[in-house]
C-alpha cells in the first residue's frame, strides 16, 4: 500500500513538474514575442499620414510624376541619365557651388541625415547636388565640391539646356541674377525625391530640420 501511494506521488510530482515546465516556457515565448514585437515598433521607422507629412513639410503625390529623358554628367565625367535615378530612391537638390550659404548648409544637413538612416534604407538612398549654374560647375568642379560634403554624393552637371529640361520636370525654377561684377543664381529650395522607379514622387520644403527630415523620408520609403 505504501509503495502504490508512494508511486502515485511520484507519478504527481512528475506530472506537476511537466505542468509547471510547460507553464514557464509559454511564459517565456509569450513574453519573447512581445519583447521582439516592441524592439521592431521602437525600431522601425515610423510611418506617418499624408497629412503628418505635409504638416512636416513633406509634399507627397498621390500620383508621381513620369520625368523624361534628361542627358547629363556626373562629377567623374560619366553620362547620368535617367536610369541613373533608378532603382534607388534619390534626393536631389538643385544648386551650385558658388553659393555662399543656402547650398553648402544644406549639403551639409543632407550629410546628418544620411548618417542617421536606418541602414536597411540608407542602402536604397542616392544623394545628389544639380548644379544650375554650368557655365562655372564643370565635374572637375565639382568633383570638388560636392564630396567635400560625403563621398557618396553625385554632382551633376552638364548642358544648359538638358539641366533645364530636368529642372523643369520636378518643378525647379531658377534664373541668373545679375550682381556688380558677378552673377549668382536664384532658384527653388525644394528638395526633390525621386522614388525607384525614376518617378518625381514628391518635395521637401525648406527650412529642413534634421529629425524632421529623417523621419517623415523614412516614412515615405517604408509606405512605398
Amino acid at each position: 500500500m505504501t509503495q502504490e501511494l508512494t508511486a502515485e506521488h511520484m507519478n504527481t510530482s512528475a506530472e506537476q513538474r511537466r505542468g509547471i515546465a510547460i507553464t514557464v516556457i509559454s511564459i517565456v515565448a509569450v513574453m519573447t514575442l512581445f519583447i521582439t514585437g516592441f524592439v521592431y515598433k521602437i525600431t522601425s521607422p515610423r510611418v506617418m499620414s499624408a497629412e503628418e507629412l505635409r504638416a512636416n513639410g513633406a509634399i507627397m503625390f498621390d500620383n508621381p510624376r513620369i520625368i523624361k529623358d534628361f542627358s547629363l554628367l556626373n562629377h567623374q565625367g560619366e553620362a547620368f541619365t535617367l536610369a541613373d535615378i533608378q532603382g534607388k530612391w534619390s534626393l536631389i537638390y538643385f544648386g551650385f557651388s558658388h553659393c555662399p550659404d543656402i547650398c553648402p548648409t544644406t549639403l551639409a544637413k543632407l550629410n546628418q541625415v544620411v548618417g542617421q538612416l536606418d541602414p536597411d534604407i540608407a542602402k536604397q538612398t542616392q544623394v545628389l547636388m544639380v548644379s544650375l549654374d554650368p557655365a562655372r560647375d564643370t565635374p572637375d568642379i565639382l568633383a570638388q565640391y560636392v564630396p567635400f560634403f560625403n563621398p557618396d554624393f553625385i554632382g551633376v552637371s552638364g548642358e544648359f539646356l538638358e539641366i533645364l529640361k530636368f529642372s523643369r520636370n520636378v518643378n525647379v525654377a531658377f534664373s541668373k541674377v545679375k550682381l556688380e561684377d558677378d552673377y549668382t543664381i536664384d532658384h527653388t529650395g525644394n528638395l526633390v525625391l525621386i522614388n525607384p522607379k525614376g518617378h518625381y514622387h514628391g518635395f521637401f520644403k525648406p527650412p529642413f530640420e534634421l529629425a524632421r527630415l529623417k523621419t517623415t523620408y523614412q516614412s515615405i520609403v517604408s509606405q512605398f
